[in-house]
């Protein structure tokens, strides 16, 4: 049964031969010798390939995020700013500035500008339908059979634009399937076990009887795995496709779901990806669960390795159930997660190669150091396609486009969409990212320096 999969008990995982030489290194986590000293991320001319006005734009909305109180406040002091200078001048107000520092464009022919310069940088767009949803936000099943269709669109554009090779893009799965049903999903199956099978029965269009669920409840789901069905059949040996985490009440359900598609879809490689929040607590048993479930079913994983996004939302909604925090209670101990986790990945990848992928998507330079100096100790190839890494588009550009002249795989997660359609996404990843805007001194102080050497530059060019 499938929860058994779940949630084998920790003492059997760390038996496996897979994981028998990284368990031993998740007791000391802090390596300092694993950083490379080859990146630094320190040099301004990473920027050398934005024009002027991308300099000053960058540079604009940086100083803004870095005040907590236009962060914190964004999603009023937008609408507002909407209702006060009407639909059209509050979008010739946000296109050239936040919405052209995050957002890749509205149609084909803008996302195609946007990626062919990205592909110029040794770049790799990885794009993103911004649609999700939360508790009460649910609009029934011809929004989901909308959504379905916009991502079906997405497959098309990362498979049919000669972008990069190996393209990928995200999905949320609360955009194809009601998140009350999650919900109650991730407490059925804590309780009733659900095989791999009978989900992958139901993709193909099996009329199944699910435990827990009333009839309605199961026609719905029912078309939601129909849905992915559809994304996943038409993504498969051409676009990987990375399903996002999101809030801890409806991840066992998200994870439940993706890992029946891992099961049907990636038998003969990576095709579809799970992400794992390190700033949870569990994760590291999340991930070595989804390890052993490869395993014992015969598919290949693919990791996306994140920090995570909703932990001021998770802490807030525990505190007030009365539960006890799921989030790391510091940001040093989240780092020492997303490290174990990545060292037990790499460790994984370094035995089976063809069977474990993963992308490392962080912002964090002691991170991405670490795994550029791991992957050079076992051996793993920086082109051989199993490690990867992964920034924001508009974020952290000094360490993408470095990572990028080194030669190593780099994705930008590039969302696109109207103004109004990106709104909610850009007000809700300025809210959750507060911490790394407030962060971003470093990158900010590297394109001043690279502004100030322009400004000589043209000054000796006049003189």
């Amino acid at each position: 049964m499938l929860w058994s999969h779940l949630r084998p008990s920790l003492t059997h995982l760390l038996s496996l031969r897979l994981l028998g030489t990284a368990s031993s290194r998740m007791v000391v986590v802090k390596q300092p010798e694993l950083l490379s000293a080859g990146l630094t991320f320190d040099d301004p001319s990473a920027f050398r390939v934005k024009s002027l006005g991308e300099l000053l734009r960058a540079l604009g909305v940086f100083q803004l995020c870095s005040f907590p109180l236009l962060v914190n406040n964004c999603g009023k002091l937008m609408t507002g700013t909407r209702t006060l200078l009407g639909r059209r001048g509050f979008s010739l107000l946000l296109r050239p500035t936040v919405y052209a520092q995050f957002v890749a464009g509205e149609n084909e022919r803008e996302i195609s500008q946007s990626m062919g310069k990205m592909s110029l940088l040794g770049l790799r767009p990885m794009l993103a339908v911004p649609i999700e949803e939360d508790l009460g936000e649910s609009t029934g099943e011809k929004r989901y059979d909308d959504n379905m269709e916009a991502m079906l669109e997405c497959v098309r554009m990362s498979h049919s634009n000669a972008w990069s090779k190996d393209p990928m893009m995200q999905l949320k799965i609360t955009a194809l399937l009601s998140p009350e049903l999650c919900v109650k999903l991730t407490t059925l199956i804590t309780r009733q076990p659900y095989d791999l099978s009978l989900l992958v029965r139901a993709m193909d269009g099996e009329a199944i009887t699910l435990p827990g669920l009333e009839e309605t409840e199961t026609a719905h789901f029912l078309c939601g795995l129909q849905r992915l069905n559809k994304i996943a059949e038409a993504s498969v040996n051409k676009v990987r496709v990375l399903v996002d985490a999101e809030y801890t009440y409806m991840n066992p359900a998200l994870t439940l779901v993706t890992m029946a598609l891992m099961k049907k879809f990636n038998k003969d490689g990576a095709w579809i990806w799970n992400t794992y929040q390190c700033y949870l607590k569990e994760a590291m048993s999340l991930l070595l669960e989804a390890l052993n479930l490869s395993q014992a079913e015969g598919f290949c994983l693919g990791v996306k390795l994140v920090r995570g996004a909703y932990m001021d939302k998770e802490r807030k909604l525990s505190e007030k159930e009365g539960r006890v925090d799921p989030i790391h209670p510091s940001w040093e101990e989240t780092n020492k997660s997303y490290n174990s986790c990545l060292d037990v990945m790499l460790d994984a990848i370094s035995q089976k190669p063809e069977h474990n992928r993963i992308i490392v998507a962080t912002h964090n330079e002691e991170s991405v150091r670490r795994a550029a100096k791991r992957m050079e100790e076992l051996g793993i190839d920086k082109n051989g396609g199993s490690v990867c890494f992964g920034q924001l588009l508009g974020m952290c550009d000094h360490v993408s486009l470095t990572l990028a002249n080194e030669g190593y795989p780099v994705y930008k997660s590039v969302p696109y969409g109207s103004v109004d359609d990106t709104l909610p996404y850009l007000v809700r990843r300025a809210q959750e990212n507060r911490t790394v805007l407030q962060g971003i001194r470093k990158e900010r102080d590297l394109l001043r320096q690279e502004l100030r050497y322009r400004i000589r530059l043209g000054l000796r060019g006049g003189s």
